[in-house]
C-alpha cells in the first residue's frame, strides 16, 4: 500500500519584478521552488515557468513599469496561485502600453513575435484585464487541475500546435521551377 501525502501549494504568491530582464530569473526560480514544494507535477511547473518568462518578457518589452516609473526603473508584478479548484493561474501586471497583448503571426525568419503563440499552446485559457489606473494584467490558466493524475503528462500534441507549416503546404515556394533551366 502506498501512502500519498498531499502538500499545500501556497494559495498565492506575488512579487515585484524589475522592469527589464534582471528579475525574470529570480521570478522563475521562486515559482519553481514554491510549486515543487507544493507537489505540482514537474511538467506543469515547466509549462508555468515558461509562461511566466514569456509574460514577463512581453511586459518589459511592450509595457510600461507600474506606478508611472520610467522604463527600466520601475517594476512589473508577477503572481501565481493554485485556486481552490486546483487551477494553476499565472498573472503579470504592467503599467500598460500602446497596444493590447495579442498573438502575432511572424514570418519564418522573424526573430520574435512567437511568445503569445507559445503561451496559447501551453495553457488551457488566457486573457487580458485592464485596470482603471491604466494597469494591464495578462492572466493564464496553465492547467485546469494540478491535482489530476494526468497533469504530470506533457501534452503530446504540443509540437504540432507550434510547429511551422510543411514546406509543401506553402505554394509560393515552388522549388521545381528553379531547376527547370538546369537540363
Amino acid at each position: 500500500m502506498a501512502l500519498v501525502v498531499a502538500q499545500e501549494v501556497p494559495t498565492s504568491s506575488c512579487m515585484a519584478v524589475p522592469h527589464g530582464p534582471a528579475g525574470v530569473g529570480e521570478a522563475r526560480h521562486r515559482m519553481r521552488e514554491q510549486l515543487r514544494g507544493g507537489g505540482v507535477a514537474e511538467s506543469v511547473i515547466d509549462d508555468a515557468v515558461l509562461v511566466l518568462s514569456e509574460l514577463l518578457s512581453n511586459a518589459c518589452k511592450h509595457g510600461r513599469p507600474l506606478d508611472g516609473a520610467l522604463a527600466g526603473d520601475g517594476d512589473v508584478r508577477a503572481a501565481w496561485r493554485v485556486d481552490t479548484g486546483g487551477r494553476l493561474v499565472v498573472e503579470v501586471t504592467d503599467g500598460g502600453g500602446p497596444t493590447r497583448p495579442a498573438p502575432a503571426t511572424p514570418s519564418v525568419t522573424a526573430h520574435g513575435g512567437r511568445g503569445l503563440a507559445i503561451v496559447t499552446a501551453l495553457c488551457d485559457d488566457w486573457g487580458v484585464r485592464d485596470d482603471v489606473r491604466g494597469e494591464v494584467t495578462v492572466w493564464v490558466v496553465v492547467h485546469d487541475d494540478v491535482h489530476d493524475p494526468d497533469a504530470s503528462h506533457r501534452r503530446d500534441d504540443f509540437a504540432t500546435r507550434v510547429a511551422a507549416p510543411r514546406v509543401a503546404a506553402l505554394p509560393e515556394l515552388d522549388f521545381a521551377d528553379a531547376f527547370d533551366d538546369l537540363d
